[in-house]
């Protein structure tokens, strides 16, 4: 039995560094899509090419390949090879996919395009977490107002409670495909406020924003819940400086 459990602790090991090694591979090539560095339609380097060039074996890079293919930024042809996807294909709220644009800076347009949808699905949702809430929604969305306030946006226990407070709006909403875009939303909020910080931009307290959120769906009111939340979203918009010049549209 012993011998068992020592043999089994490599193949532990060895997949988790697997497990890594793609995720790094998909990171490096998914970065290189999304910033531009391989357009739509771009074929990517052969498997063999890129296992060689990457001092890696086929595997990881063959895993890293169909991680990008499940997140719609490649596809996989016979006789063509990997060919990068068109960009209406790309799941850009995809928490990877968000966390490596955010990583080489996205344009303003596609800032822009983000703060919109929000725009879009939060304030409906607020609107419909005031008529439909239950107690356990409340006391979670409280519970985050009080750790953003201990913690700020400044360090990652209160982006946590941050990205907490608007999964539980989502939930409280009710609406099963408004929940399934809660990781997305909350990647989204958690990405746009590191670049915040990043560029020195996240010295207002947005904690009152988010307490006049609360307090319109403890309330039950619905009109004054989505006023809120369009209003916070504003505000986080208005505090968003500018990335770049917008890059030519992918086709």
């Amino acid at each position: 039995m012993r011998s068992t459990k020592t043999s089994a602790k490599p193949r532990v090991r060895a997949n988790r560094s697997s497990l890594r090694l793609h995720g790094a591979i998909a990171q490096d090539l998914g970065v290189q899509i999304l910033s531009g560095r391989y357009q739509p339609g771009d074929v990517l380097k052969r498997e063999i090419d890129a296992s060689v060039r990457l001092k890696v074996s086929r595997t990881p890079y063959r895993e890293a390949v169909r991680m990008l293919a499940a997140k719609g930024l490649v596809e996989s042809r016979p006789k063509i090879g990997t060919r990068v996807s068109p960009r209406s294909r790309w799941h850009l709220l995809d928490p990877d996919v968000l966390s490596w644009i955010f990583e080489f800076g996205p344009d303003d347009a596609l800032l822009a395009s983000l703060f919109e949808l929000r725009k879009i699905v939060e304030p409906h949702a607020a609107a419909l977490a005031a008529t439909r809430r239950q107690q356990d929604d409340l006391r979670t969305m409280q519970r985050a107002l009080e750790d953003m306030a201990r913690h700020t946006l400044q360090v990652e226990a209160g982006r946590i409670a941050d990205q907490e407070f608007h999964s539980a709006l989502l939930r409280a909403s009710g609406n099963p495909f408004l929940i399934s875009l809660t990781s997305g939303v909350s990647a989204a909020i958690t990405w746009t406020t590191i670049f915040k910080q990043r560029r020195g931009a996240l010295s207002r307290d947005s904690l009152p924003d988010h307490a006049r959120v609360y307090a319109a769906v403890a309330a039950g009111d619905a009109p004054a819940a989505h006023a809120a939340m369009a209003r916070l979203i504003d505000l986080a918009r208005g505090d968003t400086p500018q990335s770049q010049p917008s890059r030519k549209r992918a086709r």
